[in-house]
């Protein structure tokens, strides 16, 4: 009766490795159009008898303006172009100010893990969904271009209510194919990530216009994002 159960948990732990390998080579492909996030984030608005908001329009890296990159690495990553997919820097940093000063805690989670965690995984703080976070990074790194990465990111990622990824954003948010947004425009929406459920790029607060102007200088000196080879 063991040697059977464990059989079933080995093959049940091969099936997985596979199917989660086969995932990202897949995705390196094709357009990501739904998320687990999307999915829970509409159940969340069933269980609050709300109706479904669901906002989604996949487009390349090509059809974004150049800033949109830029704006993102400059608030979220500035390292994102030289690191594997984890900003050891950063953590280091948190960590000592956390002892140091009794800070929050913060992750330094780079482009890379914020794409793994909302392509691949479930919300949560769990020590499990923090090493599959882990996994999926290392596999992108290994298996994507840094430009693939960025694509996906900014095609997946939250950005308001019911609003996911760049296209949408510039079509509920200002009325633009994404395009079109300016540089600044650009600045607002990566300004909103560390929590666009609560930042909203349509009516930015004092808060948020600080945040644009301190985003705007860091991406000044910023080289363009590079393209595809």
């Amino acid at each position: 009766m063991v040697k059977k159960i464990f059989k079933i948990v080995r093959w049940t732990m091969a099936l997985l490795f596979v199917s989660s390998i086969l995932a990202v080579v897949v995705y390196r492909f094709i357009p990501v159009y739904f998320t687990p996030l999307m999915i829970s984030r509409c159940f969340e608005q069933i269980e609050k008898g709300e109706d479904i908001k669901l906002y989604h329009d996949w487009i390349s890296l090509e059809e974004m303006p150049p800033s949109m990159p830029l704006a993102v690495m400059a608030s979220e990553d500035q390292r994102f172009l030289i690191h594997h997919g984890f900003d050891y820097d950063a953590i280091q940093q948190a960590a000592r100010a956390h002892l140091e000063d009794g800070k929050k805690l913060r992750g330094g989670s780079t482009i890379s893990q914020q794409t793994a965690k909302n392509v691949f995984l479930w919300q949560g703080r769990s020590w499990v969904r923090k090493g599959l976070e882990a996994y999926f990074t290392f596999l992108i790194e290994l298996m994507w271009s840094k430009q693939r990465i960025m694509e996906v990111y900014l095609n997946s990622i939250e950005m308001g209510d019911g609003i996911y990824g760049i296209q949408a954003c510039a079509e509920e948010h200002f009325g633009l194919d994404a395009k079109n947004l300016s540089r600044l425009d650009c600045a607002l929406i990566a300004a909103t990530l560390p929590n666009p459920r609560k930042y909203s790029s349509k009516y930015p607060d004092d808060y948020m216009r600080r945040r644009v102007r301190w985003i705007d200088r860091q991406m000044r000196p910023m080289k363009p994002f590079p393209a595809e080879h």
